[in-house]
């Protein structure tokens, strides 16, 4: 067994499909779950001890910095498909390139990045036409959590190498150390010293420093065979190539679906701050990020091995177990959303708004999870064109179009149901790919392995 094999938690080229993928992403889940706590302690410290305005600064401010960093975001995901791809292979000595190459890239992109973003990022909220009663808040959150942008790329670059080897877990412990601490600091910046929003920004960015730095802890002493540099030590330029063309694209797609949320963001801040505070109504897709980041892994893998008659079986499998459990959660969420909500706010104009965003848009989660786990899986195969194009065509051709019909229509306040469109029509798309040449290549492999 090669030495990079100690760290792994998951081999996902042998044992049970739906059980290799669920045992990898369970940690991913619980993962989800702690990252979901930073903007939901947020949300509660502010909902309590600041007013609807500040809430509202908070829930628009976020959009201008998911913009920066997606791009490297994407690239941070190209490089988790290339380690697991690496790890299939058994290519020790390309595993240690990648790495050092991605510690690199960390450093040359994002202390540009924070700067751009400290500068730009007053111009792209005016530009998002933020309620004039949120602006102020909205820039100073903004701009204390870009200074956290090379904690943030660190940590999930460092996962990203984590989940490509096959581990899974150890991320849970290091993010519900920086969760304990984001929690711990939001009470005393906030609640005990009235720091108000600032005191939630800085909570948030020195917990993102919090997770990277404890990342780089654990990979040097538990995970020796990834040689993880603390500081950048030069780059190899095949990996690098080969970073960009993976990462760069998934970057590019990220980024453009980011903008596209800019413009339906612009649609809701025209309603007002109560309208834009409801929106945090609309809980993260955790089942969904967890099942397909298996899903990526797990295409990665198994493509490296060659072991083709797992790809094609999981191929099918995954995104329909995935579309399964988002259809059930879906709809008990729909049915039981406004206790829960009751703990963000008592506002019942926001809570209005938040029952209805669930209400219309959780019930067709389940497309969203079984396409969003077919994407994964072809770009785990390092085939990314095909699912570039459909994001594109389901968020600029559907989801905006459709929302804005809607308010010009006089139905501003179901401008969500574009979302719900945007998702059926993106499985329908993506059930495509089991028409392609790529899919037809590993049937026709499948079955002469099996027939070996």
């Amino acid at each position: 067994m090669p030495a990079y094999r100690k760290s792994a938690q998951v081999d996902m080229t042998h044992g049970s499909v739906l059980g290799r993928a669920a045992l990898f992403a369970l940690p991913i889940c619980a993962g989800n779950i702690l990252q979901l706590l930073y903007s939901t302690v947020d949300t509660l410290v502010i909902g309590n001890f600041c007013d609807t305005t500040a809430l509202a600064s908070v829930a628009t401010s976020s959009q201008p910095l998911e913009i920066l960093l997606c791009v490297f975001v994407g690239i941070g995901s190209g490089i988790s498909i290339l380690v697991s791809q690496a790890v299939g292979r058994g290519d020790h000595d390309h595993l240690q390139k990648l790495v050092r190459t991605s510690v690199w890239l960390l450093f040359a992109a994002s202390l540009p990045l924070t700067v751009i973003g400290f500068l730009l990022g007053p111009w792209m909220l005016q530009l998002m036409q933020v309620p004039a009663d949120a602006m102020p808040g909205a820039v100073l959150y903004l701009r204390i959590t870009m200074l956290g942008i090379l904690g943030n790329m660190g940590y999930n670059f460092n996962a990203g190498l984590l989940r490509g080897i096959g581990n899974s877990s150890s991320s849970l412990l290091l993010l519900f150390i920086s969760c304990a601490a984001n929690i711990v600091l939001d009470l005393v910046l906030t609640g005990a010293l009235g720091l108000g929003i600032g005191g939630v920004a800085a909570a948030t960015a020195i917990a993102l420093f919090l997770s990277w730095i404890c990342s780089i802890f654990y990979i040097r002493r538990h995970c020796t065979e990834l040689a993880l540099p603390v500081l950048p030590c030069g780059f190899d330029a095949g990996a690098l190539r080969q970073i960009v063309r993976i990462g760069l694209p998934l970057g590019l797609n990220s980024a453009l679906y980011s903008i596209g949320h800019v413009f339906l963001q612009v649609l809701y801040n025209l309603q007002g701050s109560v309208f834009v505070a409801g929106k945090v109504g609309g809980l993260a897709n955790i089942t969904v990020t967890s099942l397909s980041q298996a899903t990526s892994v797990f295409a990665g893998q198994n493509l490296g091995a060659q072991s083709y008659s797992r790809l094609h079986r999981g191929g099918w499998l995954l995104p329909a177990a995935s579309g399964l459990l988002s259809l059930a959660g879906g709809l008990l969420m729909a049915a039981c959303c406004r206790p829960l909500l009751l703990l963000f706010t008592q506002d019942e104009a926001v809570l209005a708004f938040a029952v209805r965003y669930i209400r219309v848009v959780l019930p067709f989660q389940w497309c969203y999870a079984a396409f969003n786990a077919i994407m994964s899986f072809a770009n785990g195969m390092g085939e990314i064109r095909y699912s570039t194009i459909v994001n594109i065509i389901l968020l600029w051709g559907v989801r905006i179009p459709a929302s804005y019909l809607l308010a010009w229509l006089g139905y501003g306040g179901y401008a969500m149901a574009g979302v719900s469109l945007s998702f059926v029509v993106g499985l329908l798309a993506m059930l495509f790919y089991y028409k392609s040449h790529a899919w037809a290549d590993i049937c026709a492999r499948a079955e002469a392995q099996e027939a070996a």
